[in-house]
């Protein structure tokens, strides 16, 4: 057995664990702003990322971003993912595809259509304003909520095809058997399907989760520049600033957040779920 995954282990090795451990290397050395890079082993950019308020609001907000987005795409996925699950027509192949469809498009290209609708002379405030329903244009973009929404769209058909999965192989039968005993449609869902598709939402939301903390292209273009969260602020410490140390600090500590609560989370819901 151990033969067989000798190529993958080693593949992985190559292609991941060394380029990390130059990367970890590199977060070591001091930045000099005449030579760039000088070679030391100091925790000084660590120490930095940890204690300049600056990117612990950073963390902060990438933090919250992340559940926030991780637990709306939770609620609006689960309904599509049951709905998805226990479609018996035809179409179920092509609701599938549409759902898939997302994914062909890159996530500068749908930033740029909620340019579109989210502009201060895009489709909503020309709609509501053609309407006579406003006067001037409401500011949607460079928000938050602009962040949150495109972050969803984006995330949203990874919960729904994750859950959907899982809640397909539960069996029809324990739902119809609740009913016949008197369970009410809210006490069917509490009590037999989230139950037995909670490996579906573990798995699902710690995907979602690991895609909201690395996410790039929605916050810079949807948020703006005084909207930052972690991946453009590593972005900015390698490209704008050169300050590779830096960056490359801030890159693992991204990683060893992003890892610590997604082993919490699986953690507490595979405990929830053998319960």
């Amino acid at each position: 057995m151990a033969l067989l995954i000798l190529p993958a282990g080693l593949l992985v090795l190559a292609l991941l664990a060394a380029p990390m451990a130059i990367l970890f290397r590199i977060s070591l050395n001091r930045f000099s702003p005449t030579e760039l890079m000088v070679e030391a082993l100091t925790p000084a950019n660590y120490i930095q990322a940890f204690s300049d308020p600056y990117y612990q609001g950073v963390l902060t907000t990438t933090l919250l971003m992340a559940f926030g987005c991780t637990l709306i795409a939770l609620v609006l996925g689960f309904p599509a993912a049951y709905s998805l699950a226990r479609m018996q027509s035809r179409w179920k192949s092509l609701v599938t595809i549409l759902t898939l469809f997302p994914l062909f498009v890159g996530n500068v290209i749908r930033s740029a259509g909620w340019l579109a609708l989210f502009g201060t002379d895009g489709a909503i405030n020309a709609s509501l304003k053609g309407l006579g329903l406003i006067s001037s244009s409401f500011q949607m973009m460079y928000t938050t909520g602009a962040v949150v929404v495109g972050i969803v769209a984006v995330v949203l058909p990874y919960m729904i095809l994750t859950l959907s999965a899982v809640i397909e192989s539960i069996p029809r039968q324990t739902e119809e058997a609740a009913a016949n005993l008197g369970a009410a449609p809210a006490t069917v869902f509490r009590r037999v399907v989230l139950p037995l598709a909670m490996p579906g939402v573990a798995a699902g939301s710690v995907l979602v989760f690991i895609l909201c903390m690395n996410a790039y292209a929605t916050p810079v273009l949807l948020g703006g520049p005084q909207f930052k969260m972690m991946a453009p602020a590593v972005y900015d410490q390698f490209v704008k600033s050169n300050n590779w140390p830096f960056g490359a600090a801030l890159a693992f500590l991204l990683l060893i957040v992003t890892l610590t609560l997604t082993a919490a989370g699986s953690a507490v819901l595979g405990r929830r779920y053998r319960r």
